[in-house]
């Protein structure tokens, strides 16, 4: 990532490192619950303020880094008490821009962080709570967004990237903008071995297999899946299968379901 130009050139901040345990894709009882997980090179785990936790106090952006956890950018924040913390880089952020997150009112602009009652219809947002003082669950991926398209009461319509149209509470905290990196999509892996580096073992297609191990094997010579949809190893529906719980207690809340 040294050959873009917007990031710093510098090793990360050492207070906010982690080292990561690599799991292999096992659970804690030892078993596989993610396939095709393994190897890969080392990586340390940057601690990132999804939160408020600097809430009111200024702070000034001195680096833009590259995180091999996540495709997103990450901004780091130096702010006025002396403290830094990484936070997700929005579109657009460039170094020596200051960014705050204030309780109420404040200057809507990217990588400011407000609540969603201050910020007007038809700016973007990302890294949104889902309930007050819970920190940013939602909308984190590279170039992701949610549009603000209605203030109604005490809620915040929010459009999504699945153009599902849900409302959250106005004192849930949102940072507005885009979340960086939106090309990311675009960016082709080139050939096996970066992959391998980056912990992603060999797949097996199940049509290449026997019918004991996969429901799409056997056959005779090159044959197709021969079903009527795509099946998982254990034989459920792969693609277009509905996964949300009719039951649950956040179904209230959406006004539009996604297409």
């Amino acid at each position: 990532m040294a050959a873009n130009s917007l990031l710093t050139n510098k090793k990360p901040e050492k207070r906010l490192l982690l080292f990561l345990n690599k799991k292999g894709g096992r659970s804690f009882s030892g078993r596989i619950t993610i396939r095709h997980r393994g190897g890969g090179v080392k990586r340390m785990y940057r601690l990132v303020d999804y939160g408020q936790e600097k809430l009111g106090v200024l702070g000034k952006v001195v680096a833009l880094e590259y995180d091999p956890n996540r495709p997103a950018y990450l901004a780091l924040i130096a702010y006025q008490d002396g403290d830094k913390r990484y936070v997700i880089a929005p579109k657009d952020l460039k170094i020596g821009d200051e960014v705050i997150c204030q309780l109420s009112g404040g200057e809507v602009k990217t990588g400011n962080r407000l609540k969603l009652k201050s910020i007007p219809v038809g700016n973007l947002v990302f890294n949104v709570e889902m309930e007050p003082g819970q920190g940013g669950k939602m909308i984190r991926g590279a170039g992701a967004f949610s549009e603000v398209v209605a203030q109604e009461g005490e809620f915040t319509h929010l459009e999504l990237p699945s153009k599902e149209i849900k409302k959250f509470s106005n004192d849930c905290f949102a940072t507005v903008g885009q979340v960086s990196h939106a090309e990311y999509r675009f960016e082709k892996i080139g050939k096996a071995g970066r992959r391998r580096l980056k912990g992603w073992r060999p797949s097996v297609r199940g049509v290449a297999m026997n019918p004991p191990d996969h429901p799409h094997g056997g056959g005779e010579g090159r044959s197709s899946i021969g079903m009527k949809y795509p099946k998982t190893p254990w034989g459920k529906h792969a693609l277009g299968v509905k996964t949300r719980n009719p039951k649950k207690w956040t179904n209230k809340f959406i006004i539009k379901r996604k297409t």
